[in-house]
């Protein structure tokens, strides 16, 4: 049984969720993201939830109902936030510096290592 696909997704605001033909389509501030699914689960939009049901007890479909449930999770964070990655620097003698448009990274290298941010992405 799926433990993950049992898990119904929040809708936050400002996101709206469309459901037709076994196709998802998630529509956000950021993008519009869609994602077609197979015919052994049930997608529903319940009390501001999407729920995904699997039809039958198969291990497949037990299987499938976790991987669409996650990739609609997917979609709706997608569509809300965006694409982000994070770096966590830990340890004595590490150092980042932003100067500019370049991220000045101490490492313990002989030498620093810079970064130019490129356009569309944004470095903090």
């Amino acid at each position: 049984m799926s433990r993950i696909g049992k898990l119904p997704i929040a809708i936050p605001a400002g996101v709206t969720v469309e459901i037709a033909n076994n196709v998802v389509t998630v529509k956000g501030p950021k993008d519009t993201l869609s994602q077609s699914y197979s015919a052994n689960v049930t997608v529903e939009v319940k009390d501001n939830q999407i729920v995904v049901t699997r039809n039958d007890e198969t291990k497949d479909s037990n299987a499938k109902q976790g991987l669409y449930r996650q990739l609609i999770n997917n979609m709706v964070i997608g569509v809300k936030d965006g694409f982000t990655k994070s770096l966590t620097v830990n340890g004595v003698g590490y150092k980042l510096n932003k100067q500019g448009n370049k991220l000045v990274m101490n490492l313990g290298m002989s030498h620093p290592v810079e970064i130019v941010e490129e356009k569309g992405i944004t470095l903090e």
